[in-house]
């Protein structure tokens, strides 16, 4: 028996990646998994106004910090929330404002100093027989790719799943494939195609399979349309949540293709994530597919454990939070 441990939408949280690097050895997994939409999505100024005295704004109200020892424990306050502490000058701060393209240079460089610490995190904290795939997501930005293909190509249990089929060494005779783009989003997220261009996308993955598809394992961040997996709140035109009765509504916003990729090849498992509500399995024919949800703003970690027998398949899957 192979156990997997599935989990997606980290959003920069630190303390949800430390909880889902202790999996393997609370629940004995042999291959783990973060998909989609790593990093996080703010920079918060720790902005120094003298010795030992700093203020930053988080959660909607501004703090002042007075000495170090308070300070290191908002920084960590600020990574678990899934955020990045920056220490600045009042003068830093407001030439940060003014200039775009310094932000974007900021953000490049606090992005993959934590996807480095995170991938450490694994060499220094997992056993080495213990594969771990760490794919992006729609909102991830292209540059993260690059760090984790270096940890790839220096340690032999980080896998970077796309482009390519995945054949893990404790599951020999299956294969998985990943694709991290998802159908357009209302954000214009760095990772978007058409429901046409994913069509493509997952053909062309399609043909690199080599096994039957009963032990092919499919990892796609766009959940598949019209399933229990893709349900989020309906919005308005100022992207609002809209209401009825005092409860959102709720509508279905997965990707088609993806849907009729599953339909058409009927793999193993789908994998599955981007819509944080929708934490729940389903069935499409005789394909599971599965997504963990995400509330990365809580520190709760959410996935799946998923067993696979080499001879008989899927054996049981069921979902765990903490």
């Amino acid at each position: 028996m192979v156990r997997f441990f599935f989990s997606a939408d980290v959003h920069g949280s630190e303390l949800v990646w430390r909880k889902w690097l202790s999996t393997p050895l609370k629940y004995n997994v042999n291959i783990l998994l973060f998909c989609g939409d790593l990093t996080g999505k703010q920079v918060i100024a720790l902005i120094r106004k003298g010795d030992n005295y700093w203020t930053c704004h988080l959660v909607g109200r501004d703090w002042e910090i007075r000495s170090k020892e308070e300070k290191e424990k908002m920084e960590q306050r600020i990574k678990e929330m899934g955020y990045y502490p920056v220490e600045m000058t009042p003068e830093e701060v407001e030439e940060y404002s003014k200039d775009p393209k310094k932000v974007e240079e900021l953000f490049r460089e606090v992005m993959t100093a934590r996807m480095r610490e995170w991938l450490q995190m694994i060499i220094d904290k997992l056993p080495k027989d213990v594969e771990v795939v760490v794919m992006p997501g729609n909102d991830d930005e292209l540059y993260i790719d690059e760090v984790i293909k270096e940890y790839e190509k220096e340690y032999d249990n980080i896998i970077y799943p796309l482009d390519k089929v995945v054949e893990f060494k404790s599951l020999p005779g299956y294969q998985m494939i990943a694709l991290e783009y998802v159908n357009p989003t209302p954000w214009n997220t760095p990772r978007e195609d058409s429901e046409r261009g994913l069509w493509k996308r997952l053909e062309k993955l399609a043909k690199r399979v080599t096994v039957p598809w009963n032990k092919v394992i499919l990892n796609t961040h766009a959940p598949p349309y019209n399933t229990r997996l893709d349900l989020a709140p309906k919005l308005d035109k100022n992207l609002k949540p809209v209401t009825a009765m005092g409860q959102p509504v709720m509508v279905h916003v997965g990707s088609k293709s993806v849907r009729k990729f599953i339909e058409k090849y009927q793999p193993l498992i789908g994998l599955h994530g981007h819509i944080h509500e929708s934490y729940a399995a389903d069935k499409i024919k005789n394909t599971v597919v599965v997504n963990p949800g995400s509330e990365y703003m809580s520190g709760i970690l959410r996935g799946f454990i998923i067993d696979i027998s080499p001879e008989k398949g899927l054996e049981r899957y069921w979902k765990i939070e903490g």
